[in-house]
């Protein structure tokens, strides 16, 4: 495992600040984004569709303190650009928003690098006032849109309204509490991590932070190689994972395989509760990937030696299914769902930090063995 100190130069012109927003393409819009707002916690918040002057395309946006993620499906039967993404992909991630100050810089500096940009900076108004925003290609068929915000007051984005789905029944659930993304994975195809994570330095000046090879990230059947990239001011973190050879199919094969090339694996979602947000997770119905107990019982004589102490109540960990992960300074506890469609592609993962910048490479031998225990009933081990 390797952390980086060098940012490189740092990008005076224009910043990125954090996550703004995530949109999803799927076969049902409405249907997507109540079953994140029932199984997850999250709030219809805003759309736009046929009601507010949208002929094309239907988006759903739901809302979870500062997590966005906006579901969109195409309106009419002749939308071929969508509908050969979903019939490719499956439902999953098409757009990662950044929220940016000073877009004209950032921009310039991606297209000097060769970034391909997919649409220039254009400008969105309603009476709430003016966004500006402009969308880079990246890996795959996913994209990056950029979203300055200086100059609106709105609900969202322009021309979005209220949403008109219901929450009474969201109301009596149990409160999940989870407060803002914390990284999103992009799974990539053997060899490619490498120049894809040279585009984020190149394009958007991003600098490497963390990186683990399958030296150090392996089971007896399966490996991977992970770099994480982040901005200047370390608040958007977008590891790039890719397979390693091994003896069977891994787990990253077996995403690229379904989601037919890269795009993105999981959404981290950051709480500062893990066992009250996994108790009202699972009183929603939402399904996690299993730990075996043998993981704990070497965990906790791991422990005994360490200089940190778990606050957590070991036995509950335990009965939730938490891993841990630590090292000198602190640790961080999460659990991953089990996929969020048919297809074995994309799923949530929930974090908890204590002073750990880290992404569980202690854990990522057990998450991997969970995840093969599938891959077999899957048959695609």
């Amino acid at each position: 495992m390797t952390s980086y100190l060098d940012k490189g130069e740092r990008p005076d012109g224009g910043r990125f600040v954090h996550f703004d927003h995530i949109t999803f393409w799927v076969g049902n819009a409405k249907q997507a984004a109540l079953y994140y707002c029932v199984h997850l916690g999250f709030t219809p918040y805003a759309y736009r569709g046929l009601e507010t002057g949208s002929r094309e395309v239907v988006a759903h946006v739901v809302k979870q303190n500062d997590v966005l993620f906006e579901f969109q499906s195409a309106l009419n039967p002749g939308n071929s650009e969508m509908g050969a993404h979903l019939v490719k992909h499956g439902d999953g991630v098409k757009d990662i928003a950044f929220s940016v100050e000073n877009i004209d810089f950032i921009v310039s500096k991606a297209k000097e690098k060769g970034a391909l940009v997919v649409r220039d900076i254009h400008q969105e108004s309603d009476s709430f006032g003016t966004v500006k925003l402009a969308t880079v290609q990246t890996f795959g068929d996913t994209t990056h849109t950029f979203v300055e915000r200086t100059n609106y007051k709105g609900l969202y984005l322009p021309n979005y309204k209220t949403t008109p789905l219901d929450t009474g029944l969201l109301a009596t659930l149990p409160r999940v509490g989870l407060r803002f993304t914390d990284h999103c994975v992009g799974n990539q195809p053997n060899d490619a991590m490498e120049s894809v994570t040279q585009w984020y330095e190149k394009s958007l000046l991003f600098h490497r932070f963390w990186s683990v090879d399958d030296k150090q990230v392996h089971t007896e059947y399966s490996a991977l190689r992970s770099i994480v990239v982040t901005n200047w001011d370390e608040t958007i973190k977008m590891p790039i994972n890719e397979p390693a050879p091994g003896k069977r199919k891994s787990q990253i094969q077996e995403y690229i395989d379904y989601y037919g090339g890269a795009g993105i694996q999981h959404i981290a979602l950051n709480t500062e509760n893990i066992i009250e947000a996994l108790k009202a997770l699972r009183a929603r119905g939402m399904e996690f990937m299993k730990t075996p107990d043998s993981y704990y019982k070497q965990l906790k004589e791991k422990l005994k030696t360490s200089k940190v102490k778990i606050v957590e109540d070991m036995d509950v960990l335990q009965e939730l299914n938490i891993l841990i992960d630590y090292d000198d300074n602190g640790y961080l506890l999460q659990i991953f769902t089990r996929p969020m469609q048919d297809r074995p592609t994309l799923f949530i993962e929930v974090i908890q930090r204590r002073n750990h910048s880290g992404f569980g490479a202690g854990n990522f031998k057990a998450l991997f063995q969970a995840i093969e225990a599938e891959q077999e009933i899957r048959g695609n081990l």
